[in-house]
Protein backbone atom coordinates (compact mmCIF):
# COMPACT_ATOMS: atom_id res chain seq x y z
CA UNK A 1 0.00 0.00 0.00
CA UNK A 2 3.02 2.16 0.95
CA UNK A 3 4.87 1.65 -2.91
CA UNK A 4 1.27 2.28 -4.26
CA UNK A 5 0.77 5.86 -2.48
CA UNK A 6 4.86 6.95 -3.53
CA UNK A 7 4.38 5.84 -6.97
CA UNK A 8 0.96 8.05 -7.26
CA UNK A 9 2.63 10.99 -5.64
CA UNK A 10 5.34 10.71 -7.83
CA UNK A 11 3.25 10.95 -11.32
CA UNK A 12 1.61 13.49 -9.44
CA UNK A 13 4.71 15.46 -9.44
CA UNK A 14 5.66 14.75 -12.72
CA UNK A 15 2.34 16.09 -13.99
CA UNK A 16 3.01 19.65 -12.04
CA UNK A 17 6.12 20.51 -14.27
CA UNK A 18 4.47 20.48 -17.45
CA UNK A 19 1.70 22.43 -16.19
CA UNK A 20 3.72 25.47 -14.47
CA UNK A 21 5.37 25.98 -17.44
CA UNK A 22 2.29 25.97 -19.67
CA UNK A 23 0.81 28.48 -16.45
CA UNK A 24 3.96 30.76 -17.36
CA UNK A 25 3.40 31.24 -20.90
CA UNK A 26 -0.31 32.20 -20.88
CA UNK A 27 1.05 34.38 -17.71
CA UNK A 28 3.69 35.82 -20.36
CA UNK A 29 1.06 35.76 -23.41
CA UNK A 30 -1.91 37.93 -21.31
CA UNK A 31 1.03 40.56 -19.98
CA UNK A 32 2.09 41.11 -23.75
CA UNK A 33 -1.54 42.30 -24.39
CA UNK A 34 -0.91 45.26 -22.64
CA UNK A 35 0.84 46.64 -26.03
CA UNK A 36 -1.51 47.60 -28.68
CA UNK A 37 -0.81 47.57 -32.34
CA UNK A 38 -3.37 47.09 -35.57
CA UNK A 39 -2.47 43.24 -36.45
CA UNK A 40 -2.05 43.99 -40.19
CA UNK A 41 -1.37 47.16 -42.06
CA UNK A 42 -2.55 47.28 -46.06
CA UNK A 43 -0.32 49.42 -48.18
CA UNK A 44 0.36 49.89 -51.88
CA UNK A 45 4.03 50.80 -53.39
CA UNK A 46 4.90 54.69 -52.93
CA UNK A 47 2.57 55.45 -50.08
CA UNK A 48 2.92 56.60 -46.62
CA UNK A 49 2.01 54.06 -43.74
CA UNK A 50 1.60 54.78 -40.35
CA UNK A 51 2.19 52.18 -37.69
CA UNK A 52 0.76 52.94 -34.37
CA UNK A 53 1.46 51.74 -30.85
CA UNK A 54 0.68 52.42 -27.30
CA UNK A 55 1.20 50.50 -23.88
CA UNK A 56 -2.83 50.10 -22.44
CA UNK A 57 -2.27 49.67 -18.42
CA UNK A 58 1.34 50.81 -17.19
CA UNK A 59 -0.18 50.63 -13.31
CA UNK A 60 2.93 49.02 -11.47
CA UNK A 61 5.05 49.51 -14.36
CA UNK A 62 7.61 51.95 -15.28
CA UNK A 63 8.27 52.32 -18.70
CA UNK A 64 12.50 52.71 -19.65
CA UNK A 65 12.34 52.49 -23.35
CA UNK A 66 10.80 51.79 -26.71
CA UNK A 67 12.10 49.42 -29.85
CA UNK A 68 10.69 49.12 -33.53
CA UNK A 69 11.75 46.19 -35.39
CA UNK A 70 11.63 44.95 -38.83
CA UNK A 71 11.66 41.04 -39.27
CA UNK A 72 11.74 40.16 -42.82
CA UNK A 73 10.85 36.87 -44.42
CA UNK A 74 14.00 35.09 -43.87
CA UNK A 75 13.77 35.70 -40.18
CA UNK A 76 16.39 38.38 -39.48
CA UNK A 77 15.43 41.15 -36.80
CA UNK A 78 16.64 44.93 -37.59
CA UNK A 79 16.05 47.70 -35.45
CA UNK A 80 14.54 50.63 -37.57
CA UNK A 81 13.80 52.96 -34.37
CA UNK A 82 14.58 53.68 -30.67
CA UNK A 83 12.99 55.82 -28.32
CA UNK A 84 14.53 56.92 -24.80
CA UNK A 85 12.67 59.78 -22.93
CA UNK A 86 16.41 61.09 -21.91
CA UNK A 87 17.43 61.25 -25.43
CA UNK A 88 16.66 62.09 -28.66
CA UNK A 89 15.13 59.14 -31.16
CA UNK A 90 17.25 57.32 -33.23
CA UNK A 91 17.04 55.65 -36.18
CA UNK A 92 20.05 52.82 -36.70
CA UNK A 93 21.40 51.91 -40.32
CA UNK A 94 18.81 49.60 -41.98
CA UNK A 95 16.69 49.75 -45.59
CA UNK A 96 14.10 51.85 -43.87
CA UNK A 97 16.51 55.01 -42.69
CA UNK A 98 15.42 58.47 -43.86
CA UNK A 99 12.44 56.73 -45.18
CA UNK A 100 11.23 55.76 -41.08
CA UNK A 101 10.27 58.35 -38.16
CA UNK A 102 8.53 59.00 -34.78
CA UNK A 103 4.93 60.43 -35.67
CA UNK A 104 5.26 63.13 -34.03
CA UNK A 105 8.46 63.94 -34.13
CA UNK A 106 8.65 64.67 -30.22
CA UNK A 107 7.39 60.88 -29.10
CA UNK A 108 6.42 59.97 -25.59
CA UNK A 109 6.16 56.24 -24.14
CA UNK A 110 2.41 55.81 -23.88
CA UNK A 111 2.25 56.38 -27.56
CA UNK A 112 5.22 55.31 -29.91
CA UNK A 113 3.99 55.48 -33.24
CA UNK A 114 5.71 55.37 -36.43
CA UNK A 115 5.22 56.39 -40.33
CA UNK A 116 7.41 55.18 -43.34
CA UNK A 117 6.96 56.98 -46.34
CA UNK A 118 7.54 55.65 -49.78
CA UNK A 119 7.14 52.29 -49.23
CA UNK A 120 8.36 49.67 -51.50
CA UNK A 121 7.31 45.90 -52.03
CA UNK A 122 10.76 45.59 -50.25
CA UNK A 123 8.90 46.62 -46.93
CA UNK A 124 6.75 44.09 -46.35
CA UNK A 125 6.85 42.46 -43.28
CA UNK A 126 6.57 41.96 -39.60
CA UNK A 127 7.07 44.96 -37.34
CA UNK A 128 7.58 44.48 -33.63
CA UNK A 129 7.07 47.51 -30.69
CA UNK A 130 9.16 46.02 -27.87
CA UNK A 131 8.76 47.82 -24.69
CA UNK A 132 11.66 47.70 -21.94
CA UNK A 133 9.88 47.83 -18.97
CA UNK A 134 10.68 47.30 -14.38
CA UNK A 135 10.04 45.06 -13.24
CA UNK A 136 8.59 42.46 -15.91
CA UNK A 137 10.95 43.02 -18.77
CA UNK A 138 10.24 43.44 -22.13
CA UNK A 139 6.34 43.39 -23.85
CA UNK A 140 5.67 43.94 -27.44
CA UNK A 141 3.36 43.80 -30.09
CA UNK A 142 3.64 43.04 -33.93
CA UNK A 143 2.31 43.99 -36.87
CA UNK A 144 2.20 42.76 -40.37
CA UNK A 145 2.80 45.36 -43.30
CA UNK A 146 1.49 43.60 -46.31
CA UNK A 147 2.16 45.54 -49.80
CA UNK A 148 -0.34 44.99 -52.06
CA UNK A 149 0.17 45.81 -56.31
CA UNK A 150 -2.87 45.38 -58.60
CA UNK A 151 -2.28 42.51 -61.23
CA UNK A 152 -2.62 43.13 -64.84
CA UNK A 153 -5.38 39.92 -65.70
CA UNK A 154 -6.11 38.69 -69.04
CA UNK A 155 -6.92 35.80 -71.18
CA UNK A 156 -6.56 33.82 -74.47
CA UNK A 157 -7.85 30.97 -76.41
CA UNK A 158 -5.58 28.84 -78.80
CA UNK A 159 -6.88 27.73 -81.65
CA UNK A 160 -5.75 23.81 -82.05
CA UNK A 161 -7.16 20.46 -84.16
CA UNK A 162 -9.01 17.81 -83.25
CA UNK A 163 -6.76 15.10 -82.25
CA UNK A 164 -6.19 12.53 -79.73
CA UNK A 165 -3.20 14.10 -77.14
CA UNK A 166 -3.80 16.68 -74.74
CA UNK A 167 -2.71 20.22 -76.14
CA UNK A 168 -3.34 24.13 -74.29
CA UNK A 169 -6.70 24.95 -75.37
CA UNK A 170 -6.98 28.38 -73.32
CA UNK A 171 -3.98 30.24 -70.93
CA UNK A 172 -4.76 33.23 -68.39
CA UNK A 173 -2.25 35.43 -66.93
CA UNK A 174 -2.72 37.50 -63.53
CA UNK A 175 0.39 39.73 -64.10
CA UNK A 176 2.98 41.29 -61.19
CA UNK A 177 0.46 41.38 -58.30
CA UNK A 178 1.39 41.09 -54.60
CA UNK A 179 0.33 38.90 -53.18
CA UNK A 180 -0.11 36.51 -56.03
CA UNK A 181 -3.58 35.93 -57.50
CA UNK A 182 -6.26 32.81 -57.77
CA UNK A 183 -6.85 31.31 -60.95
CA UNK A 184 -9.37 28.94 -61.89
CA UNK A 185 -11.56 27.49 -64.84
CA UNK A 186 -15.06 27.17 -65.51
CA UNK A 187 -16.14 24.85 -68.56
CA UNK A 188 -18.07 21.71 -69.28
CA UNK A 189 -15.04 20.64 -71.15
CA UNK A 190 -12.94 17.42 -70.34
CA UNK A 191 -9.52 18.80 -69.27
CA UNK A 192 -6.98 20.31 -66.53
CA UNK A 193 -5.29 23.51 -65.55
CA UNK A 194 -1.83 23.77 -64.78
CA UNK A 195 -0.90 26.88 -62.91
CA UNK A 196 2.86 28.20 -62.65
CA UNK A 197 3.76 31.55 -60.13
CA UNK A 198 7.12 33.64 -61.58
CA UNK A 199 8.48 36.50 -60.11
CA UNK A 200 7.42 39.33 -61.75
CA UNK A 201 8.34 43.51 -61.52
CA UNK A 202 9.96 45.26 -58.00
CA UNK A 203 8.69 42.05 -56.35
CA UNK A 204 5.69 40.97 -57.51
CA UNK A 205 4.29 37.85 -58.57
CA UNK A 206 3.04 36.44 -61.85
CA UNK A 207 0.82 33.80 -62.36
CA UNK A 208 0.15 31.79 -65.52
CA UNK A 209 -2.44 28.76 -65.86
CA UNK A 210 -3.24 26.75 -68.78
CA UNK A 211 -5.97 24.48 -69.49
CA UNK A 212 -4.88 21.56 -71.70
CA UNK A 213 -7.52 19.04 -73.29
CA UNK A 214 -7.96 16.16 -75.80
CA UNK A 215 -9.77 18.58 -78.28
CA UNK A 216 -12.69 16.50 -80.57
CA UNK A 217 -14.80 18.07 -82.95
CA UNK A 218 -17.65 18.31 -80.09
CA UNK A 219 -16.00 20.89 -77.91
CA UNK A 220 -15.86 22.98 -80.82
CA UNK A 221 -17.73 26.52 -79.50
CA UNK A 222 -18.10 25.42 -75.88
CA UNK A 223 -17.83 27.98 -73.01
CA UNK A 224 -14.78 28.13 -70.81
CA UNK A 225 -14.01 31.00 -68.53
CA UNK A 226 -11.34 31.89 -66.64
CA UNK A 227 -11.27 33.75 -63.11
CA UNK A 228 -9.18 35.51 -61.37
CA UNK A 229 -9.37 36.82 -57.54
CA UNK A 230 -6.81 39.07 -56.33
CA UNK A 231 -6.96 41.16 -52.95
CA UNK A 232 -6.98 44.40 -54.41
CA UNK A 233 -9.97 43.79 -55.92
CA UNK A 234 -13.68 43.98 -54.83
CA UNK A 235 -14.87 41.13 -56.98
CA UNK A 236 -13.24 38.36 -59.37
CA UNK A 237 -12.55 39.11 -62.68
CA UNK A 238 -14.07 36.88 -65.53
CA UNK A 239 -12.84 36.40 -68.76
CA UNK A 240 -15.67 34.14 -71.03
CA UNK A 241 -14.19 32.57 -73.80
CA UNK A 242 -15.77 29.94 -76.39
CA UNK A 243 -13.24 26.91 -77.67
CA UNK A 244 -11.93 27.27 -81.08
CA UNK A 245 -11.10 23.47 -82.46
CA UNK A 246 -10.63 23.06 -86.02
CA UNK A 247 -11.99 19.67 -87.69
CA UNK A 248 -12.64 18.02 -91.08
CA UNK A 249 -16.30 18.37 -92.43
CA UNK A 250 -18.88 16.01 -91.01
CA UNK A 251 -21.13 15.17 -94.06
CA UNK A 252 -24.60 13.21 -93.78
CA UNK A 253 -26.87 13.17 -97.23
CA UNK A 254 -30.82 13.34 -95.83
CA UNK A 255 -33.46 13.56 -98.30
CA UNK A 256 -34.05 9.80 -99.28
CA UNK A 257 -37.32 7.89 -98.09
CA UNK A 258 -36.66 4.35 -99.80
CA UNK A 259 -39.37 4.88 -101.53
CA UNK A 260 -38.42 6.14 -105.22
CA UNK A 261 -40.50 4.38 -107.82
CA UNK A 262 -40.98 4.70 -111.57
CA UNK A 263 -42.53 8.30 -112.49
CA UNK A 264 -41.97 9.71 -108.92
CA UNK A 265 -40.49 13.43 -109.57
CA UNK A 266 -39.02 16.30 -107.56
CA UNK A 267 -37.23 13.99 -105.27
CA UNK A 268 -34.26 15.91 -103.95
CA UNK A 269 -31.28 14.64 -101.79
CA UNK A 270 -29.45 17.30 -99.13
CA UNK A 271 -25.73 17.27 -98.13
CA UNK A 272 -25.09 18.46 -94.80
CA UNK A 273 -22.07 19.69 -93.80
CA UNK A 274 -20.46 21.01 -90.58
CA UNK A 275 -16.48 21.90 -90.19
CA UNK A 276 -14.25 24.41 -88.70
CA UNK A 277 -13.69 25.95 -90.88
CA UNK A 278 -16.55 25.77 -92.47
CA UNK A 279 -16.78 23.83 -95.84
CA UNK A 280 -15.34 25.57 -99.02
CA UNK A 281 -16.54 22.96 -101.68
CA UNK A 282 -19.40 20.47 -102.35
CA UNK A 283 -18.99 17.86 -105.00
CA UNK A 284 -22.03 15.50 -106.19
CA UNK A 285 -20.57 12.52 -107.92
CA UNK A 286 -21.29 8.53 -108.22
CA UNK A 287 -19.77 6.13 -106.69
CA UNK A 288 -18.87 4.47 -110.30
CA UNK A 289 -17.23 7.67 -111.81
CA UNK A 290 -19.74 7.55 -114.45
CA UNK A 291 -21.79 10.95 -115.72
CA UNK A 292 -24.59 11.84 -113.41
CA UNK A 293 -27.82 11.12 -115.45
CA UNK A 294 -29.81 13.61 -117.13
CA UNK A 295 -32.88 14.40 -115.04
CA UNK A 296 -30.64 15.33 -112.27
CA UNK A 297 -30.02 18.72 -111.51
CA UNK A 298 -27.44 19.87 -108.91
CA UNK A 299 -27.37 23.18 -106.88
CA UNK A 300 -24.76 23.49 -104.52
CA UNK A 301 -25.32 20.82 -101.62
CA UNK A 302 -28.55 19.58 -103.40
CA UNK A 303 -29.36 17.14 -105.97
CA UNK A 304 -32.56 17.35 -107.53
CA UNK A 305 -34.41 14.45 -109.38
CA UNK A 306 -36.92 15.77 -111.59
CA UNK A 307 -38.30 12.39 -112.96
CA UNK A 308 -37.45 9.14 -111.16
CA UNK A 309 -36.68 6.60 -113.69
CA UNK A 310 -34.00 3.28 -113.98
CA UNK A 311 -30.95 6.05 -114.78
CA UNK A 312 -31.38 6.61 -110.77
CA UNK A 313 -30.78 3.61 -109.74
CA UNK A 314 -27.54 4.20 -108.63
CA UNK A 315 -25.24 4.88 -105.17
CA UNK A 316 -24.80 9.38 -105.20
CA UNK A 317 -21.44 10.07 -103.45
CA UNK A 318 -21.16 13.73 -101.62
CA UNK A 319 -17.81 15.32 -101.06
CA UNK A 320 -17.19 18.21 -99.01
CA UNK A 321 -13.73 19.85 -98.18
CA UNK A 322 -11.94 22.69 -96.00
CA UNK A 323 -8.39 23.35 -94.73
CA UNK A 324 -8.22 20.69 -92.88
CA UNK A 325 -9.34 17.95 -95.09
CA UNK A 326 -12.06 16.12 -97.22
CA UNK A 327 -14.87 14.40 -95.79
CA UNK A 328 -17.66 12.39 -98.07
CA UNK A 329 -21.05 10.77 -97.31
CA UNK A 330 -22.52 8.11 -99.74
CA UNK A 331 -26.59 6.53 -100.30
CA UNK A 332 -27.98 3.99 -102.87
CA UNK A 333 -31.21 5.24 -104.42
CA UNK A 334 -33.49 1.99 -105.04
CA UNK A 335 -36.02 2.25 -108.06
CA UNK A 336 -39.61 0.44 -107.28
CA UNK A 337 -41.57 -0.23 -109.97
CA UNK A 338 -44.74 0.98 -107.90
CA UNK A 339 -45.03 2.85 -104.41
CA UNK A 340 -44.77 0.98 -101.17
CA UNK A 341 -48.11 1.37 -99.24
CA UNK A 342 -48.71 3.77 -96.56
CA UNK A 343 -47.98 2.76 -93.61
CA UNK A 344 -50.70 2.20 -90.65
CA UNK A 345 -50.24 3.65 -87.46
CA UNK A 346 -47.92 1.56 -85.11
CA UNK A 347 -49.86 -0.18 -82.56
CA UNK A 348 -48.22 1.55 -79.73
CA UNK A 349 -49.83 4.82 -81.16
CA UNK A 350 -53.01 3.56 -81.12
CA UNK A 351 -53.09 2.41 -77.96
CA UNK A 352 -52.15 6.05 -76.88
CA UNK A 353 -54.51 7.66 -78.79
CA UNK A 354 -57.18 5.21 -76.99
CA UNK A 355 -56.34 6.13 -73.38
CA UNK A 356 -55.59 10.11 -74.40
CA UNK A 357 -59.16 9.64 -75.23
CA UNK A 358 -60.37 7.82 -71.96
CA UNK A 359 -58.72 10.24 -70.08
CA UNK A 360 -60.25 13.55 -71.64
CA UNK A 361 -63.58 11.92 -71.53
CA UNK A 362 -62.91 11.25 -67.27
CA UNK A 363 -61.53 14.71 -67.21
CA UNK A 364 -65.21 16.07 -69.13
CA UNK A 365 -66.89 14.30 -67.16
CA UNK A 366 -65.86 14.90 -63.82
CA UNK A 367 -66.54 18.94 -64.72
CA UNK A 368 -69.63 18.23 -65.17
CA UNK A 369 -70.23 16.35 -62.13
CA UNK A 370 -68.96 18.98 -60.15
CA UNK A 371 -70.88 21.56 -62.27
CA UNK A 372 -73.84 19.64 -61.45
CA UNK A 373 -72.96 19.02 -57.86
CA UNK A 374 -71.90 22.70 -57.38
CA UNK A 375 -75.97 23.90 -59.03
CA UNK A 376 -77.81 21.65 -56.90
CA UNK A 377 -75.90 22.95 -54.10
CA UNK A 378 -76.76 26.36 -55.05
CA UNK A 379 -80.42 25.61 -55.35
CA UNK A 380 -80.76 24.15 -51.65
CA UNK A 381 -79.29 26.97 -50.58
CA UNK A 382 -81.56 29.51 -52.42
CA UNK A 383 -85.01 30.89 -51.45
CA UNK A 384 -88.03 27.98 -51.28
CA UNK A 385 -89.70 27.39 -54.34
CA UNK A 386 -93.23 26.93 -53.38
CA UNK A 387 -95.53 29.63 -52.70
CA UNK A 388 -96.73 29.62 -48.65
CA UNK A 389 -100.35 29.09 -48.16
CA UNK A 390 -102.49 32.17 -47.31
CA UNK A 391 -103.39 33.35 -44.21
CA UNK A 392 -105.86 32.00 -42.80
CA UNK A 393 -109.44 34.12 -42.14
CA UNK A 394 -110.32 34.99 -39.35
CA UNK A 395 -114.15 36.02 -37.80
CA UNK A 396 -114.89 38.06 -34.87
CA UNK A 397 -117.59 37.26 -33.04
CA UNK A 398 -121.29 36.29 -34.18
CA UNK A 399 -119.21 34.73 -37.69
CA UNK A 400 -118.84 38.06 -38.76
CA UNK A 401 -115.66 39.07 -41.50
CA UNK A 402 -112.83 40.81 -39.37
CA UNK A 403 -112.25 44.28 -40.86
CA UNK A 404 -109.14 44.49 -39.64
CA UNK A 405 -107.50 42.40 -42.72
CA UNK A 406 -110.37 42.96 -45.31
CA UNK A 407 -111.75 45.83 -46.47
CA UNK A 408 -115.70 46.03 -47.47
CA UNK A 409 -116.85 48.30 -50.23
CA UNK A 410 -119.59 49.50 -48.44
CA UNK A 411 -121.40 50.85 -51.95
CA UNK A 412 -120.97 47.71 -53.72
CA UNK A 413 -122.94 44.39 -52.63
CA UNK A 414 -120.39 41.46 -51.31
CA UNK A 415 -120.69 39.12 -54.33
CA UNK A 416 -119.05 41.87 -56.52
CA UNK A 417 -116.12 41.92 -53.78
CA UNK A 418 -113.30 39.25 -54.54
CA UNK A 419 -109.82 39.12 -53.00
CA UNK A 420 -106.86 37.10 -53.45
CA UNK A 421 -103.21 36.86 -51.90
CA UNK A 422 -101.41 37.02 -54.68
CA UNK A 423 -102.09 39.92 -56.64
CA UNK A 424 -102.89 43.37 -55.27
CA UNK A 425 -105.86 43.74 -57.46
CA UNK A 426 -109.47 42.60 -56.80
CA UNK A 427 -110.91 39.88 -59.21
CA UNK A 428 -114.57 39.32 -60.29
CA UNK A 429 -115.75 36.22 -61.79
CA UNK A 430 -119.25 36.86 -63.40
CA UNK A 431 -119.59 32.94 -63.72
CA UNK A 432 -118.71 31.95 -60.63
CA UNK A 433 -122.51 31.07 -60.24
CA UNK A 434 -124.63 29.36 -62.31
CA UNK A 435 -127.92 27.01 -62.57
CA UNK A 436 -127.85 23.50 -62.94
CA UNK A 437 -129.25 21.50 -65.83
CA UNK A 438 -132.69 22.50 -64.76
CA UNK A 439 -131.92 25.84 -63.05
CA UNK A 440 -131.80 24.34 -59.53
CA UNK A 441 -130.16 21.71 -57.32
CA UNK A 442 -131.81 18.94 -55.62
CA UNK A 443 -133.74 20.85 -52.85
CA UNK A 444 -134.95 23.11 -56.15
CA UNK A 445 -132.55 26.27 -55.22
CA UNK A 446 -130.05 27.72 -56.63
CA UNK A 447 -126.14 26.81 -56.74
CA UNK A 448 -123.56 30.03 -56.16
CA UNK A 449 -120.17 28.44 -57.02
CA UNK A 450 -118.48 31.26 -56.08
CA UNK A 451 -115.58 32.36 -53.65
CA UNK A 452 -117.96 33.69 -51.17
CA UNK A 453 -117.10 32.40 -47.66
CA UNK A 454 -120.13 30.23 -46.18
CA UNK A 455 -123.55 31.88 -44.62
CA UNK A 456 -123.06 34.45 -47.76
CA UNK A 457 -125.05 32.57 -49.97
CA UNK A 458 -128.50 32.18 -48.77
CA UNK A 459 -129.18 35.85 -48.17
CA UNK A 460 -131.99 36.99 -44.93
CA UNK A 461 -134.74 38.20 -45.12
CA UNK A 462 -133.63 41.50 -44.52
CA UNK A 463 -130.32 41.46 -46.64
CA UNK A 464 -131.36 42.80 -50.42
CA UNK A 465 -129.57 41.45 -53.48
CA UNK A 466 -127.45 42.21 -55.88
CA UNK A 467 -129.31 44.14 -58.83
CA UNK A 468 -127.33 41.53 -61.03
CA UNK A 469 -129.48 39.02 -59.05
CA UNK A 470 -132.80 40.38 -59.09
CA UNK A 471 -135.75 38.86 -61.64
CA UNK A 472 -137.65 40.29 -64.15
CA UNK A 473 -140.87 39.97 -62.05
CA UNK A 474 -139.08 41.26 -58.65
CA UNK A 475 -140.40 44.81 -58.44
CA UNK A 476 -142.58 45.23 -55.91
CA UNK A 477 -140.26 45.02 -52.48
CA UNK A 478 -137.04 45.80 -54.57
CA UNK A 479 -135.74 48.70 -56.83
CA UNK A 480 -135.50 47.61 -60.10
CA UNK A 481 -132.12 46.76 -61.29
CA UNK A 482 -130.77 45.52 -64.63
CA UNK A 483 -131.34 42.09 -65.93
CA UNK A 484 -128.46 40.46 -67.01
CA UNK A 485 -128.71 36.97 -68.60
CA UNK A 486 -125.57 34.32 -68.43
CA UNK A 487 -123.14 34.77 -70.75
CA UNK A 488 -124.03 38.85 -71.01
CA UNK A 489 -121.62 41.27 -69.27
CA UNK A 490 -122.44 44.19 -67.42
CA UNK A 491 -120.41 46.60 -65.31
CA UNK A 492 -121.83 47.89 -61.99
CA UNK A 493 -121.59 51.01 -60.68
CA UNK A 494 -118.43 49.97 -58.46
CA UNK A 495 -116.32 48.93 -61.53
CA UNK A 496 -116.79 52.67 -63.00
CA UNK A 497 -113.68 55.15 -62.06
Amino acid sequence: MVRRDTRNWYDCMKMIGPLYLVASVLIQHASGQRVKVEPEVLSYPGQTVNLRCAFTDATGIQLTMVTWIYESKDGNRINIAVFHPNFEPNYPESPLKNRVSFAPSRPNLSSPSIQITNVKISDEGKYICEYATYPSGNEQGITYLVMLAKPTNSASITTVQAGTAPVVVARCESANGRPPAQITWVTTANGNATTTSKPGTENTVTVSSEYLMVPTPEDDGKDITCVVAHRTQVKPEIFPLKLAVQYAPQVAISGYDNNWYIGRTNVVLTCQAMGNPSPESVKWKTISGGEIPDTVQIAGNELKVLKVDDAVNITFVCEVSNSIGMSRDQVTTLVRASPLPPKSLPTGAIIGAIIGVILLLAIIGTVIAMYRKHRDKKLREGPPKYKPPPPKKTNSSGGRLDTNHISMDEGRPLQDQYYTTQTAEPVTDLDAWHDDEDGYGEKGTEHYFSADPSGWDDPGDNEVLPSYMHTGTDTQNHQQGPTVNRGDSFVSPAMFV
